[in-house]
């Protein structure tokens, strides 16, 4: 069974830095890719980074130039930084895994001052 765990989240002022970091569990994770989302009070769950096997990575535009994607294969993980977080950016974020469509529990990023 698949499991993903975030973590790293909290409570950061406008311009701060966060660092998401996600463990992967139960499959042989370098041959899959990975992806980060955030889901906002009354909107939808947005795709906010991906990466694929080869390391190749993707970003929402409105993350574009913030966000870092990258991930560890020796250690089954996949990170997020975000940088110049904005209160935009308040969210419950969480690791995804498409190839077994498989999510993690979500971590509480607040952006306030």
């Amino acid at each position: 069974q698949v499991q993903l765990v975030e973590s790293g989240g909290g409570l950061v002022q406008p311009g701060g830095s966060l660092e998401l970091s996600c463990v992967v569990s139960g499959t042989i994770y370098r041959v899959y890719a990975m992806a980060w989302y955030r889901q906002a009070p009354g909107k939808q769950r947005e795709l906010v980074a991906s990466i694929d096997h080869t390391y190749n990575a993707r970003y929402a535009d409105s993350v574009k130039d913030r966000a870092i994607i990258s991930r560890d294969n020796a250690k089954s993980t996949v990170s997020l930084q975000m940088n110049s977080l904005k209160p935009e950016d308040t969210a419950v974020y969480y690791c995804h895994m498409p190839a077994f469509d498989s999510w993690g529990q979500g971590t509480q990023v607040t952006v306030s001052s």
